[in-house]
């Protein structure tokens, strides 16, 4: 499957898992140091601005002739806890199923348009960005890694779901 269907699958996914719940089932906290359903969908937002951000400034960056892979799979290991940047941490205030259901779809559409605007794919393993846990990644791994990301996450909701018997 290409990363782009990986990446409207993944979505809808993750629409799937939040839109049956209610405003106060998203913003109950499985555990007063995690973060609540609606923290972790605010994050993937947040993260998915970020993300495209990167991809555009890498766009418009210089060319390699190749671009270092990086064990990004790591990023689909629940075991290991990667620190979220402040940039990219949830708001503590609570927020509505409606909300987070229309910030998820801005951000993959926002996504999406600028993977839309890139007629040679290749220039994706030949240009890069900064990653804060990763370093330079191609823009090819930037795309896989956010698909990675949310996979992430979209386990860690359905636990909590099932830890409160959503």
């Amino acid at each position: 499957m290409k990363t782009l269907d990986l990446l409207l699958e993944s979505s809808k996914q993750l629409i799937s898992e939040v839109k049956k719940l209610n405003d106060e089932e998203i913003n109950e906290k499985p555990a007063p140091d995690k973060w609540s359903i609606a923290q972790v969908c605010h994050h993937l937002y947040l993260s998915e601005d970020l993300f495209t951000k990167s991809i555009v400034n890498g766009l418009n960056g210089k060319e390699y002739e190749s671009v270092s892979h990086k064990p990004i799979h790591l990023a689909s290991d629940r075991s290991q806890k990667f620190e979220s940047p402040e940039i990219a941490k949830p708001s503590e205030d609570p927020l509505n199923v409606e909300i987070i259901l229309k910030f998820l779809s801005q951000s993959r559409e926002n996504l999406l348009n600028v993977l839309r605007t890139i007629n040679d794919r290749s220039i994706l393993s030949k240009r890069a960005a900064n990653h804060p846990a990763f370093g330079e990644l191609s823009l090819e791994q930037w795309i896989e890694l956010l698909y990675l990301h949310e996979q992430r996450h979209i386990e860690q909701i359905k636990d909590i779901k099932l830890s409160k018997s959503y």
